[in-house]
């Protein structure tokens, strides 16, 4: 069997197309209700509230349950469709069998007089009504009041003159005062021959607004009075405006400034945000003040010769001049006397457009994915996305507001993966309302899955604006969207297309609304980023690999640019065979002035770009990449960032066979678990990535891991092992002619001997150190010289010297040691108070980048410090927290 149900009139359910009797006015005001309502459930206050309008029982709960399982009685085995959920009650109406969603939807497919003809009067003609019931049916009456205009329109453009005349009687019966709709009917009597009875029309209307409302007819409706005096049939008043949308939410700033005098405006905004939706609205609230017409053009890549041909038929002129200035002047010459309201929609381009311009007296309102600032004196209203809260509410009014409320969370997770975007969000309603017995949950997890296709509607009008787009313009797109979601500088463009100077489709990608300009990044580069659905759409385009490969060469080029401006290289490790792509010397310059701006600047996108270039399979891009990296994060303390980076890294080197990358990377992951106290873990990565190297024959790149393992047997307490690796280390720099490494193992022979008491070998090791630190011009190195020189001699100077290069490089980490190693003679020489704040400032440091044994050193320190300060209680707190992180540092 079959159920129907019908609220466009008196209520009826009927199955298998016979009526269906339902006992009793309640149960009759309780299917209504949640029949309006339609797969949402309608709280059971709200069902009382309609039921009891003055004052319910104190059973009306008891009562309200009775009703349903009366209901459910009537319904027979229909009455499945009833169901409850403890706060209230719903009705799932199978597809097709509810005549208001089956009117709207004919609506929505221009079907009018199908849609109409569903009609059996005023809805619930039967039933008292409700307030509750206004904010469905309000609406619907709008909807239908459109729908019989776009009908009548119809029927007199046939000639249906009487068919037409039958529609207008029907619609001022309802709506006595509408002057437009009497005009209508004048003109549609005129010109079905019935010229007496157009008279009388107008007599009768014209004492109708005398006696009730006190005014004489309007301009309209008085000229075409005066015309059918004359004997003249004035020409059609055209009414091509499409629907409005009953469910139209937000946009006020948009529809106050549409409100307020102007000529031409042009509505832009990216695919799917709404302009059309907002322009047609826009339109209807204008409409009464242009009873001339109404025109409606879809340009959409049309000639403006075909447009104006249309455009002149609907005005009355059955063969158009030949060419576009002579059909452009007689559409001004028409329009002169009779001003219109027009809605150009898609619009190419301002060349479209100036064709189509009417004149002084008319309003056009343009639409168009491109921002149109051609038009002089035009009105501009870029659309941007839907606030959170109108996404919701938009939602709410497609599948129902208790649907929305009762799975918030959900429900704010689909809007977003909507993007703010109404055709996005009408497409994602309309899956729920025909699917009343999904939660959102389950449209929630396939937009997760499957953004596009389960948002037909957005994938149609995005190949749309794809299709427009040139063919570098729609591959730059594609590459732009394999870099993910982070915005971009805008060189990326150029070194996508493989020239520079690519502004022309960067700015025409920003014009169409593809790619969003964000703003400019702190060193002075514009940012560019795409929306969310379209990159996701423009993945789905075959890449451009060989475009992806010169944008991440162009990374490796330019951070290896700005590591050389660094203070301290020294684990920089290159890949020779990595691309790269360069930027003009000038940009170059210019980026990377500052070289740690820059770095902090482009932080995100570097990682972001390492994580491209391992999934694209690039091995060489990601490992040289990450490895440029390396002086940047070492001295900003960029742990988190360095084991990233390096981790995915050398997954992707092993994936690709890349020995050299494998090593690279594994050397790198090795000196940030030195940094972290995981001395294991640190060997094992040192000893791997020596062996790599020493196979390859990079005498250098082994030196440095030789470094990393004297490193470890220093902190494990192995002085005589760290020396020996140490002094290894620097016969193999000063054999590969490496000044650096040279000045880095014999710092390091220098700390060790300094910490066994060698006071003469580490004098002249430092001091060594130190004239190659300056005749590098690496401050970083000289004040990591100078740390250990102020040791050395117990010199404050020195110590204040290093704690000075430090702060200016941003070298928090050494610069937290720096200040533990001040404080120790601060204490010594009874400076107490300085002293405690060095080590508090060092312990936070400490703490924030995980150094377990820079920790255990301060806090010790602090103890000793508070107990030569005859502070006993608080010195035992600092001597116990050390004692637990030294029994928990590795051995």
């Amino acid at each position: 069997m079959t159920v129907t149900f019908h609220v466009l009139g008196p209520l009826e359910i009927r199955t298998s197309g016979q009526p269906v009797r339902i006992s009793g006015k309640k149960p009759r005001l309780l299917l209504a209700t949640l029949l309006l309502e339609a797969g949402g459930v309608v709280g059971a206050d709200q069902l009382v509230e309609v039921l009891w309008p003055e004052r319910p029982p104190r059973s009306a709960q008891a009562n309200l349950r009775t009703y349903v399982s009366s209901l459910r009685t009537d319904l027979g085995e229909d009455g499945r469709c009833l169901r409850g959920n403890g706060s209230g009650y719903a009705i799932d109406v199978p597809e097709g069998a509810l005549d208001l969603l089956v009117f709207e939807e004919l609506v929505g497919q221009a079907r009018y007089e199908e849609a109409l003809s569903l009609w059996r009067g005023a809805p619930l003609a039967d039933l008292p009504g409700s307030p509750l019931w206004d904010r469905r049916l309000d609406p619907l009456h709008e909807v239908r009041l459109r729908a019989a205009e776009e009908l009548i329109s119809r029927r007199m453009d046939q000639g249906d003159h009487a068919g037409a005349v039958s529609e207008l009687r029907g619609l001022l019966a309802e709506h006595p005062y509408r002057e437009d709709l009497w005009g209508r009917l004048l003109l549609a009597l005129h010109r079905g021959g019935r010229k007496a009875e157009a008279l009388r029309a107008y007599a009768t209307v014209r004492q109708l607004l005398v006696d009730e409302l006190g005014v004489e007819p309007g301009t309209g409706l008085r000229a075409a009075y005066e015309s059918i005096l004359a004997d003249e049939a004035p020409p059609a008043a055209p009414r091509q405006l499409p629907p409005d949308v009953p469910d139209f939410t937000g946009r006020a700033d948009a529809l106050a400034a549409l409100n307020e005098p102007f000529q031409v405006a042009v509505i832009s905004g990216r695919p799917g945000v709404g302009k059309t939706a907002l322009a047609v609205h826009a339109a209807h609230a204008l409409r009464e003040k242009f009873p001339a017409g109404q025109l409606h053009l879809d340009l959409d890549g049309r000639e403006p010769a075909d447009l104006l041909a249309e455009a002149l038929r609907a005005l009355g002129a059955d063969t158009p001049p030949p060419t576009v200035h002579e059909r452009s002047a007689l559409l001004r010459s028409m329009l002169a006397e009779r001003p219109m309201l027009v809605l150009l929609d898609d619009a190419l381009d301002a060349s479209q457009v100036r064709p189509l311009l009417p004149g002084n007296d008319s309003v056009v309102i343009v639409t168009s994915r491109r921002r149109i600032t051609e038009l002089p004196g035009s009105r501009h209203i870029d659309l941007g996305e839907l606030p959170v809260d109108d996404a919701l509410q938009l939602l709410g009014r497609i599948v129902g507001p208790d649907r929305v409320a009762r799975e918030q969370e959900d429900a704010r997770a689909i809007v977003a993966a909507c993007g703010g975007l109404p055709l996005a969000v009408r497409s994602a309603g309309a899956r729920l309302a025909g699917r009343p017995g999904w939660s959102l949950a389950v449209l929630r997890q396939r937009l997760e899955d499957d953004r596009l296709n389960e948002l037909q509607e957005v994938r149609v009008c995005l190949d749309r604006s794809y299709r427009d787009l040139p063919d570098e313009a729609a591959r730059m797109l594609g590459t732009f969207g394999r870099l993910g979601a982070l915005a971009q500088p805008g060189w990326v463009v150029d070194a996508a297309l493989d020239r520079h100077r690519a502004d022309d489709v960067t700015d025409l990608l920003v014009d169409v609304n593809l790619l969003e300009l964000v703003g400019t990044d702190p060193v002075g580069q514009p940012r560019y980023r795409v929306p969310d659905l379209i990159r996701r759409h423009a993945l789905e385009r075959t890449p451009d690999r060989d475009a992806l490969g010169r944008v991440l060469a162009a990374w490796t080029a330019t951070t290896e640019h700005a590591m050389a401006r660094l203070p301290t290289t020294v684990f920089s490790l290159t890949a020779p065979r990595t691309p790269r792509w360069r930027l003009p010397e000038q940009t170059l310059e210019r980026l990377t002035s500052n070289p740690l701006g820059w770095f902090e600047a482009e932080h995100d996108s570097l990682v972001a770009a390492v994580g491209v270039a391992a999934e694209a399979g690039l091995a060489e891009s990601a490992w040289g990449l990450a490895a440029a990296m390396v002086p940047y994060l070492d001295l900003h303390c960029r742990l988190d960032t360095w084991q990233r980076t390096h981790s995915v890294a050398l997954q992707a080197a092993r994936a690709g066979g890349d020995t050299y990358g494998e090593a690279a990377m594994l050397r790198g992951l090795a000196q940030v678990a030195l940094y972290q106290d995981r001395y294991e873990e640190a060997a094992d990565g040192f000893l791997r990535s020596r062996r790599l190297f020493h196979d390859l024959g990079d005498v250098r790149a082994e030196a440095t891991t030789i470094c990393g393992l004297g490193a470890v047997s220093q902190f494990r307490g192995r002085p005589a092992q760290s020396l020996g690796h140490f002094k290894r280390a620097l016969a193999m720099f000063l054999a590969a002619d490496d000044p650096q490494g040279e000045a880095l193992a014999r710092q390091a022979i220098g700390r060790v001997c300094l910490k066994s008491g060698d006071l003469t070998q580490a004098s002249e090791s430092l001091a060594q150190a130190m004239r190659l630190a300056q005749e590098l011009g690496d401050s970083h190195r000289e004040g990591c010289v100078c740390l250990q020189m102020g040791q050395l001699h117990e010199a404050v100077s020195f110590h204040h010297h290093a704690l000075d290069i430090f702060e200016s490089l941003g070298d928090r980490h050494c610069g937290a040691y720096a200040l533990q190693s001040l404080a120790r003679l601060q204490v010594r020489s009874g400076d107490l108070a300085p002293a405690s704040t060095g080590l508090q400032r060092s312990l936070e440091v400490f703490q924030e980048l995980g150094d377990r044994s820079g920790e255990m050193s301060s806090t010790q320190l602090l103890g000793e410090l508070y107990r030569t300060a005859g502070r006993t209680g608080l010195a035992l707190d600092y001597l116990r927290q050390a004692s637990d992180l030294r029994r928990r540092l590795p051995v």
